[in-house]
């Protein structure tokens, strides 16, 4: 999955969000920024290993936050299985 994915995509944005999507299953891959903070970030990859949600990567919360349409760096975002209602 690429980035372009995200903009039509159901999705969830930022680390306590996109944590709470895989916690609940809702989440049917992850995107992390690779200059995020990896006591951030790592945590939520770990998460992800053992939910079995493969996990893709951008090069910058920048690039993150402008594939989810907002104009603020984003460290990680979520596709969503389902729409949110």
């Amino acid at each position: 999955m690429t980035l372009d994915a995200l903009k039509g995509a159901s999705r969830v944005m930022g680390i306590k969000q996109v944590t709470k999507a895989v916690k609940r299953g809702d989440a049917e891959s992850v995107f992390l920024a690779d200059d995020a903070d990896a006591h951030v970030t790592e945590p939520l990859q770990e998460l992800c290993r053992e939910h079995d949600i493969p996990v893709e990567h951008a090069a910058t919360m920048k690039d993150l936050g402008n594939a989810c349409g907002i104009e603020v760096g984003a460290a990680a975002a979520a596709v969503l299985k389902q729409p949110i209602c």
